[in-house]
């Protein structure tokens, strides 16, 4: 297949449904959505058919412009379906985590006040038990009190008029609602736009110009916002192959079959494809000859990438030269949902290790007086959902919105992000410390450790949580864990300025898994939740 260059002008529409349109017409029975192995494929054609339908059958449940439209389902093409089918009715379709619990559900559909969800069997307990505002549970694969998208899908409705209703869709429009991961409070609802993230996808496709026939991978939840930009919305406007892993621990096993052009990843998983290869010999790429360096590229499943990307959380500098050193160059990029994703992005042919890039085309970057990022422009949210006191808090009258972010931007624009400004530790001695370079530099120091969590705010030394990660501890048996930690730490305390360093730690015999007590579900640390759940273990390295 010849793969078509495509530049940012082709975002240069009134919203996502119209993008999707122009993509459907562009590129007619290339494959759009599928599972790995072909098992499912959809081609853009029979996608845009299918939206047709599904939006019409929405309609004559009287969904329409405005409407929220809940979605709880796993990485499947029939999100895509349904999401895209939702937006040709101007309604807002919006995601569920699919680890939430019937009281997060309650909340978050309390907020967004949806009368109809798109689900499957597997979330209807969670669903009914919770969802006590939602009148139409519709389930992909059947169960009680729900009508089937077979069904949905195969409804008429006299006197609707499908193009109408999406060239209806303006540029001002909701697009969807993400809710922020918790950590620090309830979920705030935020709002993005079709016109934000059209900047959002005209900006990032100006730092690395996207391809008609690229292949792209959706595991990470759809209810986060870099799926549904970097997979969903992308491929809208582009053209890109989606393959959906139903299941996100299962996605380094298929990433052979898919042999993705593009591929982004949290740091964790970047980690364990690193410790995979490390178990198996490749301990120094850079030693190795690039026919070497090739097949183990091949190997894994990334022998044909053009971009890679990392970001969600920070990421070690050792990971993303172990990888540089294999000839996949990661950029690492930064930006949060309140700003539709990415705001700034290491370009390709610059990558900077230790920082997260330069800002994308139409955001603008300052630093603040205390140090926090501040970013302006048309790729901001609209606001958070029902909470106008939350909005004004975060952006300003001069329409900057405070990150809450703490970092750096040098002279030739390369920002550095030092922590959250209400993560730092600031110890009993008044030093500031970022936990999470702490936590980088430990996490690095040996495979077994999976999470670190360093605590020392207001305390006069710095101790640590330990995680094993359960892959690399089945290789290992016996009592020489426990020193390989203890050697670890040591080697991790000898790249730590003294104050840094972590003087006791406490190795935890239990898993963190993403949307736990502990990781939210795109595993970024719940430090207040972590702090208050393991009091004692912490209270015992103190005494």
């Amino acid at each position: 297949m010849t793969e078509t260059t495509i530049d940012e002008s082709i975002f240069d529409v009134a919203s996502l449904c119209e993008a999707f349109q122009n993509t459907v017409a562009r590129c007619g029975d290339m494959p759009a959505l599928r599972t790995p192995g072909g098992e499912q494929e959809i081609s853009w054609t029979e996608y845009g058919d299918r939206v047709r339908g599904i939006a019409t059958g929405l309609a004559s449940l009287g969904v329409g412009p405005g409407d929220t439209v809940g979605i709880m389902l796993l990485n499947r093409p029939e999100f895509a379906l349904v999401d895209t089918a939702a937006l040709h009715l101007g309604a807002i379709p919006f995601s569920v985590y699919n680890t939430s619990s019937p009281e997060q559900v309650s909340y978050l559909f309390g907020n967004a006040g949806n009368k109809v969800v798109i689900t499957e069997q597997a979330f209807l307990p969670v669903l009914t038990s919770a969802a006590t505002g939602v009148e139409t549970f519709i389930s992909l694969d059947g169960g009680d009190g729900t009508i089937s998208l077979a069904d949905v899908e195969g409804r008429e409705l006299d006197g609707f008029d499908f193009e109408a209703s999406w060239r209806a869709v303006k540029p001002e429009d909701v697009l969807t609602l993400i809710y922020t991961s918790g950590t620090t409070g309830p979920p705030k609802g935020v709002e993005l736009t079709h016109g934000s993230m059209l900047a959002e996808l005209r900006g990032c496709n100006a730092m690395f110009t996207g391809r008609v026939g690229d292949r792209n991978v959706s595991y990470l939840p759809s209810a986060h916002v870099a799926d549904r930009w970097g997979t969903h919305y992308t491929s809208m406007g582009i053209g890109h192959t989606i393959t959906f892993v139903l299941d996100p621990r299962q996605v380094i096993a298929a990433l052979p079959e898919i042999r993705p052009t593009i591929w982004g990843a949290v740091p964790r998983i970047w980690e364990k494809l690193k410790a995979g290869l490390e178990a198996n010999g490749i301990t120094d790429p850079a030693a190795l000859p690039e026919e070497t360096r090739q097949g183990v590229r091949q190997l894994v499943g990334l022998d044909e990438v053009r971009w890679t990307a990392s970001g969600a959380a920070p990421i070690a500098p050792e990971v993303l030269q172990f990888f540089s050193d294999l000839g996949i160059p990661i950029c690492e990029l930064w930006g949060m949902s309140e700003l539709s994703c990415c705001v700034t992005i290491n370009p390709p042919d610059d990558i900077r290790i230790g920082t997260v890039g330069v800002a994308v085309p139409g955001a603008e970057i300052a630093v603040a007086d205390d140090g926090e990022l501040l970013v302006r422009g048309p790729l901001l949210m609209r606001g958070y959902r029902g909470q106008p006191d939350k909005t004004a808090e975060t952006i300003d009258a001069e329409g900057w919105l405070h990150t809450g972010d703490i970092g750096t931007i040098d002279e030739d624009g390369y920002v550095r992000i030092v922590d959250r400004k209400k993560e730092l530790i600031i110890n009993a001695a008044g030093k500031n410390m970022s936990p999470a370079n702490i936590e980088q530099t430990v996490k690095a120091s040996h495979a077994l450790i999976g999470q670190a969590v360093v605590i020392g705010d207001a305390r006069p030394y710095n101790v640590a949580l330990i995680v094993l990660d359960p892959d690399v501890l089945a290789t290992y048996a016996g009592p020489g864990v426990e020193q390989e930690v203890a050697d670890a730490i040591e080697a991790a305390n000898a790249r730590l300025s003294r104050v840094e360093q972590v003087k006791k730690y406490r190795i935890l015999e239990t898993d963190w898994l993403p949307g736990g007590d502990e990781l939210t579900p795109t595993m970024k640390l719940k430090r207040k939740p972590i702090g208050e759940k393991y009091a004692a273990e912490i209270e015992a390295l103190y005494s």
